[in-house]
């Protein structure tokens, strides 16, 4: 009998997908396993000092700025120079990585796609492989794609098409597929690793770069991590020191707290900061959810940008940018064209239109949007402030003055949690988590573009009415039994709709048992993608 082979130190476990060797070749795992090594360990630490942050703030239901970094906020210091790739910001398109997307976002006329591999993605082994081949195939202009109607789209000349800023998912979520050691690696080191080394020297020479989304980073420690693994990967792979550029999402509430010094971390490679409203509502949920009435969010779509606790979110944001000479960076718009509904498509323009109006006259540098549709929305926005001029940094907003308590005064929205609220959090939890189980991360639900921000928001009010002794406008009690029935009707109603065989063929009931199962339970889960993670092929 001969001796068993010796294990592997990079191990990859999943069916092959199409050209998965043009991706994992030695030197990519070999890379990958490096930034493993040396990064793992610090990650776990920040993930259970979260843990400790949060077992804080359950305890005294308050946040402040911290005082032993008072000397950064106080400091007079800039961030790196903005690279001209990345100087005008004023739309850029988010979405995932598909081959369509790819060729859309990048001819849709947005100065900036946001390749997104995190939110807007499920991280099927398959997404996660095409993805880094459709942005290659993309920089190197052999992409096209043909729809099922037989029309072919292929890219526009380069200097029409977006900058690529990439987003890897976030510090929390392993990618299992891919163990080091025997130990899953961390997905943010996946897909920043692996889209690290197959392009920067190409993005260079295109006179581009490689820029980053950073994704629901909760402390300056965190941006101090990924900082380190920037010095790091510029340096084993021979690129100049400073080449990659960071846009930190501001999307938890604890980091809100640390924009200065997540910025002054990361100011040889910071870029900007964006207000990621739908992870920042998540996050609020989730850091009180049990600090009684006062922290109570009602439903999402009451809780709009003018509420005071999120304009002082956005306008210290603003002035944090502008202050270090980084880009402000404003929030999704969700609404969706609808090209046969000319009278519902005129009223989502208009929200459209008032939100990019008023972020462009706070001093945001420029914003998101969802759907090509929505970019000339947005772009005439931010072109009757802007001009010609590629941003408004000069724009130091030294009239605000945000206070500790403002970014928590959840209590001064003067708006209640309603049936129908509990009622749409419902249905969006089951049809996003359906669609997220068939590798679908963007999904369009009741005319809004849902990822898996929206789901957790929604998953995360539900549990917090249930545990907070809800009473709704109708004087029902949020209780666990009312939200199964609500539940359990509308999965009725979605097989009713669909028909047995349709239904059948989908994960409905996969994703309506998920939804009760983070929504209900006793203990909190964290991230939804986490237990949705285990159920994904």
């Amino acid at each position: 009998m001969s001796a068993p082979a010796p294990s592997q130190p990079v191990r990859v476990d999943a069916e092959p997908v199409a050209r998965q060797d043009e991706v994992l070749t030695g030197e990519a795992l070999a890379f990958v396993a490096e930034l493993h090594r040396r990064f793992t360990p610090r990650r776990d630490e920040l993930l259970a000092a979260r843990a400790g942050r949060r077992a804080e703030i359950a305890r005294t239901a308050t946040l402040d700025f911290l005082p032993q970094t008072a000397g950064v906020r106080d400091g007079d210091w800039q961030v790196a120079p903005c690279p001209p790739a990345l100087m005008d910001r004023r739309v850029e398109i988010t979405g995932p990585t598909d081959r369509r997307m790819t060729v859309n976002a990048l001819n849709s006329g947005a100065r900036v796609w946001l390749a997104d591999f995190e939110d807007a993605s499920a991280p099927t082994w398959e997404n996660v492989i095409a993805g880094q081949l459709n942005l290659t195939d993309a920089y190197q202009r052999r992409i096209d794609f043909t729809d099922d109607r037989g029309k072919s789209y292929a890219l526009r000349p380069a200097e029409e098409t977006a900058t690529v800023v990439m987003r890897p998912r976030g510090w929390h979520l392993d990618e299992r597929h891919l163990t080091v050691d025997g130990r899953a690696v961390p997905g943010a080191l996946v897909d920043f690793g692996l889209y690290f080394l197959r392009n920067a020297r190409l993005l260079l020479d295109l006179g581009r770069g490689p820029y980053f989304y950073l994704a629901k980073t909760e402390s300056h420690l965190e941006a101090r991590l990924w900082n380190d693994v920037f010095v790091f990967a510029q340096e084993w792979c021979g690129v100049p020191q400073g080449s990659i550029r960071a846009t930190v999402l501001i999307e938890t509430i604890t980091a809100a707290y640390e924009m200065e010094e997540i910025l002054y971390e990361l100011r040889d490679h910071a870029s900007g900061l964006n207000a990621g409203r739908w992870d920042y509502l998540f996050s609020l949920v989730k850091n009180f959810r049990d600090g009684g009435e006062r922290f109570v969010l009602p439903d999402r779509n009451a809780v709009t940008m003018t509420a005071p606790f999120m304009r002082a979110y956005t306008e210290l944001l603003v002035r944090t940018c502008h202050k270090r000479g980084a880009h402000a960076v404003g929030g999704m718009a969700a609404f969706i064209p609808n090209r046969r509904d000319p009278e519902a498509n005129e009223t989502a323009l208009d929200k459209v239109r008032a939100d990019k109006d008023r972020e462009a006259a706070d001093g945001f540098d420029g914003s998101w949007v969802a759907h090509p549709d929505l970019v000339p929305v947005a772009q005439a926005s931010f072109d009757a402030v802007l001009g010609d001029r590629p941003h408004q940094k000069d724009r130091l907003r030294e009239d605000v003055n945000v206070k500790a308590a403002d970014l928590i005064a959840i209590d001064s929205l003067d708006a209640r949690p309603t049936g129908e609220g509990l009622r749409n959090a419902v249905q969006v939890g089951i049809r996003y988590i359906e669609a997220w189980l068939r590798g679908l991360g963007a999904v369009a639900i009741f005319g809004l573009m849902e990822d898996a921000a929206t789901a957790e928001i929604s998953r995360s009010q539900i549990w917090q009415w249930v545990n907070a002794d809800v009473v709704l406008e109708d004087g029902l009690r949020v209780t666990p039994e009312l939200v199964r029935e609500i539940a359990a009707g509308d999965l009725a109603a979605i097989r009713e709709e669909a028909g047995a065989e349709a239904f059948a063929a989908g994960r409905w009931q996969e994703a309506h048992d998920l939804l009760l199962r983070v929504a209900l339970d006793e203990e909190y889960t964290t991230f939804l993608t986490l237990p949705a993670y285990e159920l994904l092929d």
